[in-house]
């Protein structure tokens, strides 16, 4: 029986790179000199670190300049409050977001069942199998969750006869 897998990754070396690669602009850049301004990787968890609101957000432009570069997609960016920590300085954590969450994975199962393909749709883990009869249905059944399900990168892949 046919089948396809739907996952959310992100290549964690294309991130480390864009990451390396805003902080070698940031501190070549001259409306940073002498700023404390930096971005730091940590198991898919991005923090940036700057002087105050204004160069916080030019450290998020050049990162998420960087990680578009890097065909790295920005929707997978999850963006919490800044803090202020020592000296005045704010921090914000990024939190790079991989597989398939529980709710959109039921969102998704759910759209297949409504939409009355014949298809088999379950979650495996933080990925979401989809199988069925033919070919056909499964191409469609790709197109209806990429035009449905735009707010969060997911790809197609492990496509079995």
């Amino acid at each position: 029986m046919p089948s396809f897998d739907i996952v959310s990754e992100v290549d964690t070396q294309e991130l480390r790179n864009a990451v390396d690669q805003t902080n070698k602009e940031v501190g070549n850049r001259f409306d940073f000199k002498g700023s404390d301004a930096r971005v730091e990787l940590a198991e898919n968890v991005i923090t940036a670190f700057a002087d105050d609101d204004f160069k916080l957000s030019q450290v998020r432009d050049v990162l998420t300049t960087k990680l578009a570069k890097r065909a790295v997609d920005v929707r997978s960016l999850k963006y919490e409050t800044p803090e202020k920590i020592s000296g005045g300085k704010l921090k914000q954590i990024i939190t790079v977001r991989t597989g398939v969450e529980t709710e959109l994975a039921k969102k998704i199962v759910r759209l297949l069942k409504d939409s009355k393909m014949k298809v088999q749709a379950s979650i495996q883990g933080d990925a979401v199998r989809v199988s069925g009869a033919k070919r056909d249905t499964l191409q469609e059944a790709i197109a209806l969750v990429k035009s449905s399900i735009t707010d969060f990168p997911l790809q197609y892949e492990n496509f079995r006869e």
